[in-house]
């Protein structure tokens, strides 16, 4: 597997760019620098948590899988400084497995594998073909997770406001999920389908300041467990001017990313809440909620997964109530991690339907998504039309409401605006008209889109 992922290993607490966080007393504070989580650059394998054998395993299958590369070049493909690899590449030529191809400037040499360098990487391959950056050790890793722990965090109202204001949403809800994440404790959106159970789920991070840091990966006894996925994190690059870059290089083994939200649906199984061996790469990827720490894991469509409420409910109790979970490796070995996220089941059916009491417990809150009100589906109607490119009559939507609502006994939807209004977009783009709402356009689009609801 060809990489060239950057990686973390020993760390520091360093102030680098302005955040604020809610005291109890709700004044806003700057976080100090003492309480900020930063990873500074090793100086020796043991401020890395590293052993000597996992690091020539890296750079023997990185020079057999690459060819020939410089010392520095080395260095940076591990993403550990030169003066420690440069110890390393030293040993393994003290024992015949590297040799100088030539010389570099700096006092660098270009490096090769010997015969017996190539057999000793094969070895290595058979057992796990990976190269990229060197792994960052399990107790580094929980460290982290504390310091960045979202109940370190007090967002207020209006934050949490902010998070929602692309969506309508209702005060008491915005109160609800509010508290939920000022206490990191876990929730139930329910209600019926197409009100934004999944969008207010999704956006709920928001609310709390963005970057933390993740290792790209982890080692367990010599085992690589893949951490950070670019499909589920988005990097946050460092300011390039002052801050932490002035006074101290960053652990480049770790990637620094916003708070993560991790949705998953009825894909859900299983085998996607433990470690998963890839047969062909050797390296171990990680479980959703190892993905999620310090963010948010939503479960939407609860009840609809592959697995039963049951599997599911049974396989998290514990972790929902200690904060922590163990995982079964392919080695068999059991692994203590950390189990801190904000943990949303978003579901059409109702929390007592799904699961019994002692479970229901351990999600203190549950949030009832209503349908919009008259005045909340004539607000949203409105701004949609406008993004859309669409005129907004209230003539046309008294006559909506009054044909496709009132007559058919039939709710509103929040999710019914967007829809109505991509219908009469596209009949107005696939007849070659002007985008127009009219009594005509809110009829085909309302007769395509209810006929069978």
């Amino acid at each position: 597997m060809t990489t060239n992922d950057t990686f973390g290993g020993s760390f520091q607490n360093q102030d680098f760019d302005t955040e604020f966080v809610t005291g109890p007393a709700g004044s806003s504070s700057p976080v100090s620098p003492q309480d900020r989580f930063v990873p500074h650059q090793p100086t020796s394998l043991g401020e890395a948590s590293l052993n000597e054998s996992l690091v020539h395993s890296l750079i023997l299958k990185f020079l057999y899988v690459r060819g020939t590369f410089h010392g520095r070049e080395v260095a940076e493909q591990l993403k550990l400084p030169f003066s420690v690899v440069e110890e390393q590449l030293y040993s393994l030529k003290n024992q015949l497995l590297i040799g100088y191809r030539g010389a570099a400037v700096g006092g660098d040499y270009q490096y090769e594998l010997t015969p017996k360098g190539v057999e000793q990487a094969r070895r290595f391959i058979e057992h796990c073909t990976y190269y990229g950056a060197a792994p960052v050790s399990v107790p580094d890793y929980v460290e982290s997770i504390k310091r960045q722990s979202l109940k370190n965090l007090c967002p207020r109202f209006d934050q949490v406001a902010e998070a929602l204001n692309d969506l309508i949403v209702n005060q008491s809800i915005i109160s609800q999920v509010g508290q939920a994440i000022r206490a990191g404790k876990s929730l139930f959106l329910f209600g019926a389908p197409g009100n934004g159970k999944t969008s207010i789920a999704s956006r709920l991070i928001r609310a709390v300041d963005e970057a933390i840091w993740i290792p790209r990966t982890l080692t367990v006894g010599g085992e690589v467990v893949r951490l950070y996925d670019p499909s589920v994190h988005e990097e946050v690059p460092l300011p390039r001017e002052g801050g932490i870059l002035k006074q101290q290089v960053v652990d480049e083994r770790w990637v620094r990313i916003k708070r993560p939200t991790v949705v998953v649906g009825g894909e859900l199984s299983l085998k996607h809440l433990e470690t998963n061996l890839n047969p062909v790469t050797g390296v171990i990827e990680s479980p959703v909620h190892l993905k999620s720490n310090c963010g948010c894991l939503v479960v939407d469509d609860f009840g609809r997964q592959r697995i039963s409420t049951i599997e599911l409910l049974n396989r998290w109790i514990v972790p929902l109530e200690c904060g922590h979970d163990f995982l079964n490796m392919p080695s068999g070995r059991q692994l203590q991690v950390p189990f801190d996220q904000l943990v949303v089941f978003s579901t059409n059916l109702r929390p007592s339907d799904l699961c019994d009491e002692a479970f229901l417990r351990r999600i203190p809150y549950k949030v009832q998504v209503f349908d919009p009100t008259e005045v909340q589906f004539r607000q949203l109607f409105a701004r949609q039309a406008r993004q859309h490119g669409l005129n907004y009559e209230e003539e046309l939507i008294d006559y909506l409401l009054e044909n496709y609502y009132r007559k058919e006994n039939r709710s509103m939807r929040f999710c019914h605006v967007d829809d109505l209004l991509c219908q009469v977009k596209e009949f107005c783009d696939f007849h070659e008209r002007p985008p127009q709402l009219t009594r005509e356009t809110v009829d085909i689009a309302c007769n395509n889109y209810f006929s069978t609801i």
